[in-house]
């Protein structure tokens, strides 16, 4: 496997904010007794805990890593839960996590403060039999090594840990992975490469393809939040990844991509997936990860908020113990019977419903259902429109937006994947950045919209009112540039369209194109009298994924032409549940 086309450039020592209690290297044994509060602000651990830090643990290439790993006093083997990451095994204290935590309206108190972010807390595992274990990943604080991003070399060097905790005299054997965001896109790394002790992994929101998802989402350069990412964690004393400047290097898919997407047919171990439909860099690699995932046994739970509140919570900590008992205990706890998939609805106006059991997503009861466009009315119908039309917008005017509307009589559902088919032209220029966003009206045709965290407070508003889409929901959105329009028949199905990155098709002047778009899934109930208006844009419209990056504006000129009936009938195809 080449890394020809890496990039590295030299990793910064651990700031401050990202310091925490624990981080200052440290090697040993030793036992926090029940009552110990790691700081006045988090939770005290309710029994013994043996605390080993610093444990060196030799790679196959010679490279040596850290652990932390907690776990129950007494000579009872336990099962193993690790939290696979590059935010620091010590962070759960910092500043910078608390200030996360403060965002999003979570208190410290739920955690201990033990915890990687993003992770399982050693004090809940702990007291109910389990260790956890809380690596600083190749090249991350005083692990030794080059660190990478999101990459097939992760899942071997995590393949090479997890099989050194099973022979721990303290273990039973059984290795479970558990953790959102990059915790769980390890996870796939992981699972693909079968480590025998591995018996059961909880990926709790994650990208599943790191072109696709995170640095060139629909062909487009979007790199404010990869910029974040590299710049803001793998902190450590030698180098990291320079995914930017491959980025730039690299804007078609090859083997550097190709290497940073997970191989699904090897994933055969259980799996306990967690989705949302509202995180904007999460939710496709989500879904994508539970589709093509090869486990027998796997479970997708959606849920209708965000996921730190959503994987702190009490009912959902116990919830994913009943999974872990049944794979990494062997207990017949009845977990078998959880449906396998429990899917939610979201209403936007308080009504959300959540847990709805299904045999598959989407439900089997969903139909897939095309709305077509019509330019002179800007209306949605289910029947193709017999005579052509067209509805533009010069990129420089404002609005740079069409949009169209169905309102609907009776309740309706949709569970599912969206996507648009559309009939596109450029006229003044050879290429285009489409946006477009399903958006959800009330009966006076207000767009409506709900905070997927508990915050409400004033900053929160500030904040979402344009951009970090992912603490606030608006709506199915997908993103394509037009000369990337080629699809990959192998991985594209007639719900979820699948494009290939690996050429780039400029426009003619005069040439009309077909193109299909992916929008993220939708779960979104429609009362009698509200609307759905699907809005094609030149930028946007929900800015940035988290608060403070760089937003992304769209490389267009000229004007963009949407075609509609006749021989060019484009439409937007919803999942209406039956």
């Amino acid at each position: 496997m080449s890394d020809d086309q890496k990039t590295y450039i030299p990793s910064n020592p651990l700031p401050e904010a990202r310091t925490g209690v624990l981080t200052a290297f440290d090697p040993g044994t030793r036992v926090l007794e029940a009552g110990f509060r790691i700081a006045p602000q988090f939770r005290e651990l309710p029994v013994d805990i043996i605390f080993e830090k610093d444990t060196p643990v030799q790679l196959r290439d010679g490279t040596t890593v850290h652990v932390d790993v907690f776990r129950p006093t007494g000579t009872e083997k336990v099962p193993v839960i690790v939290a696979w990451s590059p935010y620091g095994k010590a962070q759960g204290t910092s500043a910078s996590v608390m200030g996360v935590f403060g965002m999003v309206g979570l208190d410290n108190g739920v955690v201990s403060g033990l915890e990687k972010f993003e992770g399982p807390d050693p004090a809940y595992w702990c007291a109910r039999g389990y260790a956890i274990a809380n690596p600083d990943i190749r090249g991350v604080v005083d692990s030794d090594g080059d660190s990478v991003l999101w990459d097939r070399q992760e899942g071997r060097d995590c393949f090479d840990v997890i099989e050194w905790l099973a022979v721990q005299d303290w273990c039973s054997g059984k290795v479970g992975m558990s953790g959102t965001s990059y915790l769980a896109v390890s996870q796939w790394f992981t699972a693909a490469e079968q480590p025998p002790h591995l018996a059961a992994i909880n990926p709790w929101e994650g990208v599943s393809d790191v072109y696709r998802d995170l640095v060139l989402r629909g062909g487009m350069p979007d790199t404010g939040f990869t910029r974040q990412l590299q710049e803001g964690s793998f902190f450590g004393k030698n180098n990291k990844e320079d995914v930017l400047t491959e980025a730039e290097e690299h804007p078609l898919m090859t083997q550097l991509w190709e290497n940073k997407i997970p191989d699904f047919g090897s994933i055969a171990v259980p799996a306990y997936v967690v989705a949302s439909y509202s995180n904007t860099l999460h939710t496709a690699g989500t879904f994508r990860a539970w589709r093509r995932m090869a486990s027998e046994q796997k479970w997708l739970r959606i849920h209708n908020s965000q996921e730190w509140p959503d994987y702190y919570e009490e009912s959902n900590v116990e919830d994913l113990r009943g999974f872990f008992d049944r794979f990494l205990k062997g207990d017949d706890n009845g977990w078998d019977k959880t449906p396998r998939v429990r899917y939610s609805t979201l209403d936007l106006e308080g009504g959300d419903k959540t847990a709805i059991p299904a045999a598959q997503f989407p439900p089997a009861e969903a139909v897939a259902t095309k709305f077509y466009l019509e330019a002179n009315s800007r209306t949605l119908t289910t029947t193709a429109p017999t005579a052509s039309a067209e509805a533009g917008y010069d990129v420089d005017a404002n609005p740079a937006a069409v949009s169209f509307i169905t309102t609907f009589e009776d309740e309706t559902v949709l569970v599912g994947y969206p996507k648009a088919h559309l009939w596109v032209e450029a006229r003044g220029a050879d290429d285009m950045d489409l946006f477009v966003l399903v958006q959800k009206l009330d009966v006076n045709g207000t767009p409506l919209q709900a905070f997927t965290v508990p915050n409400h407070n004033a900053q929160i508003h500030d904040v979402t009112d344009h951009g970090a889409s992912i603490l606030r929901y608006k709506g199915s959105d997908g993103r394509l540039r037009v000369s990337m329009r080629h699809l990959d028949e192998s991985l594209s199905t007639d719900d979820v369209p699948a494009h290939s990155f690996d050429r780039v098709e400029k426009l003619a002047a005069g040439q009309v194109v077909d193109i299909e778009m992916d929008l993220l899934p939708i779960g979104l109930t429609f009362h009698p009298g509200e609307s759905l208006r699907f809005i094609v844009n030149s930028g946007n419209l929900l800015g940035t994924m988290m608060p403070g990056i760089h937003e992304y504006v769209g490389a267009n000129s000229g004007l963009h032409v949407v075609h509609t009936g006749g021989k060019h009938a484009s439409y937007l195809q919803l999942p209406v549940l039956g």
